[in-house]
């Protein structure tokens, strides 16, 4: 199998193998064609962010919540107490009549 591989490369080689100097010249244009569409970087026209004596701007709190207002009754009125039997009677479900 490797004598195969070694003949087909001897004689690619001998006859010049146009397809693959194609290839390389297509790969070549196609790297400087998308190279060339690069932005450059625009030069630096504030300070350094890595200088640590170059002045930043004041750092301001501000709240989140601050426009709030509560929406609650003033006195809530605590909840009556009723007895368990009560309670429980008003969750029951009604009874159906063909039973």
């Amino acid at each position: 199998m490797f004598a195969l591989f070694a003949e087909k490369r001897a004689v690619r080689a001998a006859r010049g193998d146009r397809a693959t100097r194609r290839r390389i010249a297509a790969g070549l244009t196609a790297v400087t064609c998308v190279s060339a569409c690069v932005p450059v970087a625009p030069p630096l026209t504030r300070d350094d962010p890595a200088d640590p004596t170059a002045r930043v701007a004041a750092v301001r709190y501000r709240s989140t919540i601050a426009p709030y207002a509560s929406l609650r009754p003033a006195k809530p009125e605590p909840p009556k107490p009723e007895p368990w039997r009560e309670r429980n009677d008003g969750d029951m479900p009604p009874p159906k009549a063909d039973r």
